[in-house]
């Protein structure tokens, strides 16, 4: 068997972004349906979070609501004697360790301090890599005469991207399909008039972090102090989504990285058959006459080894390529990782 060894131009790497709707299995950007399972809602995860699905059969899990509170309201304690330490406190020093990376600090959304938020973690079958900024589009009906507020992320206006421990990190104002509209109260940023930012919109977790505080202002969702099992606040959000109005748009990101390799057999190479029927047995002679002068092959696979002669990847032409000592042939090979 003879090989060809690779040289560094031959080989070229390209990186390529792929977007897809991210809802029900990538065939949607659109989410206006919501259901939950009354199972997972009796069960001790409820009083954590809601699984939300797509479908009334709950086979089609999209994202999950929790609500954190840094005093442990809205949800009962796990031990009366212990105040302030229940689900509540538990969901937010859960995201304060995994997005600020900090067990002491406090969410700053948009300048204002909140010791309560909202969490909206995307299903991980739903995505592959990352959310795509600049796609979002969360809707929720307004109580209390509120109209509905239309939520996106503002990286499509920032010179600058901001990092934490969860990666890269936006804020969530008001508008939609990333296009930012005037806030509340006249605010050029989106914002809500006192309350900050509507939270953060963090792509690399595939999360989104909601300020109660702003949405209360502008869209009348209230949160409730209340000890429960089952967080009335996770359901409070739940019908916010699922009014009449409300729907949920969102993009998946992932990067394909491409490796180019260029093999060329050249006119003097590959042109003679390495198949034992072409031999004589007992001579060693070539049987087949034409092959002698003018001989002609069929390159239909391309294999590539390592320095130990060890098979790392084949690839199929995709009809057979003749070679002969007239031809030459250049064969551009295509790794996905």
């Amino acid at each position: 068997m003879s090989f060809n060894r690779l040289e560094t131009d031959d080989f070229v790497v390209s990186a390529d972004s792929i977007t897809a709707g991210l809802f029900t299995d990538s065939r949607t950007a659109t989410l206006s349906t919501f259901f939950t399972s009354s199972t997972q809602v009796a069960a001790s995860s409820g009083d954590y979070y809601l699984n939300v699905f797509s479908d009334a059969a709950n086979n089609q899990l999209e994202f999950a609501i929790a609500y954190g509170d840094k005093e442990g309201s809205g949800s009962e304690a796990f031990d009366s004697a212990v105040v302030g330490k229940s689900p509540s406190s538990t969901i937010y020093g859960q995201y304060r360790n995994l997005v600020l990376g900090d067990e002491n600090a406090d969410f700053s959304f948009g300048g204002t301090i909140s010791s309560e938020l909202y969490a909206i973690s995307i299903d991980r079958n739903r995505y592959k890599e990352s959310l795509f900024p600049g796609s979002l589009t969360l809707e929720l009906s307004g109580s209390d005469g509120k109209p509905v507020l239309s939520l996106t992320d503002n990286s499509q206006v920032v010179s600058s991207v901001q990092f934490n421990d969860a990666g890269r990190v936006f804020q969530l104002v008001s508008g939609s399909a990333g296009s930012v509209a005037t806030g509340a109260g006249g605010s050029t940023l989106g914002y809500s008039a006192n309350q900050g930012s509507y939270g953060f919109f963090l792509p690399d977790i595939a999360t989104l972090l909601l300020n109660p505080l702003a949405i209360s202002e502008s869209a009348g969702i209230e949160t409730t102090a209340a000890t429960n099992n089952n967080l009335t606040n996770n359901q409070t959000l739940f019908n916010a989504l699922t009014g009449s109005a409300s729907n949920f748009v969102l993009n998946s990101s992932e990067t394909i990285t491409s490796d180019f390799i260029f093999v060329r057999p050249r006119s003097s190479q590959f042109n003679y058959s390495e198949n034992p029927s072409f031999i004589s047995g007992s001579t060693g002679e070539v049987i087949y006459s034409s092959f002698v002068n003018n001989p002609q092959t069929y390159i239909t696979t391309v294999g590539l080894y390592n320095d130990n002669s060890e098979l790392l990847a084949v690839a199929k032409l995709s009809k057979p390529l003749k070679k002969d000592f007239t031809k030459e042939a250049l064969i551009r090979v295509k790794l996905d990782f």
